[in-house]
């Protein structure tokens, strides 16, 4: 005949302890990585910034221009384009390559214009990428936009 265990508060207590200190572990574990892997704030003073949204956005839409990436032979191409579809030459053009989750990957080409579009030299990995490029135009109106870039292996 076999033996039969008795289940006692001890054996009870083990249980409850061990999976609350499971919860616990992996709740600790996901709020860690998640602290480590924000950016950090988009801008100093949101309310500042909001104020000057509208007018930032009409000036920039009356530029017209349309704007698309992609991924070449180790470069990384940015077309800015008018409203006829023509390139567009800018007074000064900063751009920031990065995942959209972290800040571990980004990159800051030294873009240069080609006649049609911005090249620069970039090491990119498979993914989602993206591009936050502030233009500067002639006239010294500001043009910011996140353009996405999908490279497929």
């Amino acid at each position: 005949m076999a033996k039969t265990r008795e289940l006692t508060g001890r054996h009870v207590l083990m249980g409850f302890v061990g999976a609350f200190t499971i919860i616990i572990g992996v709740n600790l574990f996901l709020a860690f990585s998640a602290v480590n892997t924000f950016p950090g704030l988009e801008t100093k003073n949101s309310y500042v910034a909001s104020q000057q949204f509208d007018d930032r956005r009409a000036a920039q839409e009356a530029l017209g221009w349309q704007v698309a990436a992609e991924a070449k032979g180790g470069l990384v191409i940015l077309h800015i384009t008018d409203q006829q579809g023509r390139p567009v030459q800018v007074q000064d053009l900063q751009a920031t390559v990065g995942r959209a989750t972290h800040v571990k990957d980004d990159q800051a080409p030294d873009f240069t214009f080609d006649g049609t579009a911005y090249v620069a030299p970039a090491k990119l990995g498979e993914g989602n990428w993206n591009i936050r490029m502030t233009a500067l135009a002639e006239d010294g109106t500001e043009f910011q936009q996140r353009v996405i870039l999908h490279i497929r292996g």
